[in-house]
């Protein structure tokens, strides 16, 4: 039983060791042609550091509880640590496919509301606060007529990623 609470133990340790240096494994091979991705499926570190761990503790459970041998510790161990690596394969890749939390882009900033934190020159930068997506942000901006600092705007149009045009909201 004290190998298999090894292997478990092992892989808990393979799984923090993966956080901290995580892309070592690839780093390390980069120059291998042949390895070319090996290393992001099914022989990353935290599928690895599953498969290890769950052989470990689910065969040390096997042992401990059904008095079975190397043999039938073994045999409950594999099957569960395939399952186990192969549910981190599929949790990881669905992760790391996620594409919901899209950066913002230049057009998103056309039409939202803002104040002046730094006076804007008639024809000159100054700085607006605008809340882009819940966040606030501060952007240099440019404007046709002076304004002062708390003066409420319009973002018109985007001039780079950040600075933008503004004008007076009227009310």
């Amino acid at each position: 039983m004290g190998w298999f609470l090894g292997f478990g133990i092992a892989g808990v340790v393979v799984l923090a060791l993966s956080l901290v240096f995580d892309g070592v494994l690839e780093g390390l091979f980069e120059g291998v042609d042949a390895l070319d991705g090996l290393f992001d499926g099914w022989l990353s570190l935290p599928v690895i550091a599953g498969f290890v761990s769950m052989v470990g503790f689910s065969g040390a459970i096997a042992m401990g509880t059904a008095g079975l041998g190397v043999a039938g510790a073994t045999a409950v161990g594999v099957p569960a640590g395939v399952a186990t690596g192969w549910l981190t394969y599929r949790l990881s890749g669905a992760l790391l496919s996620d594409r919901s939390g899209a950066a913002p882009r230049d057009d998103d900033l056309i039409g939202i509301s803002g104040s002046v934190v730094t006076d804007i020159p008639a024809c000159g930068y100054g700085e607006v606060l605008v809340r882009l997506n819940g966040q606030p942000v501060k952007l240099s901006a440019k404007s046709p007529v002076a304004m002062a600092r708390g003066a409420e705007v319009w973002v018109e149009s985007a001039l780079s990623h950040t600075a933008v045009a503004v004008r007076p909201v009227e009310r």
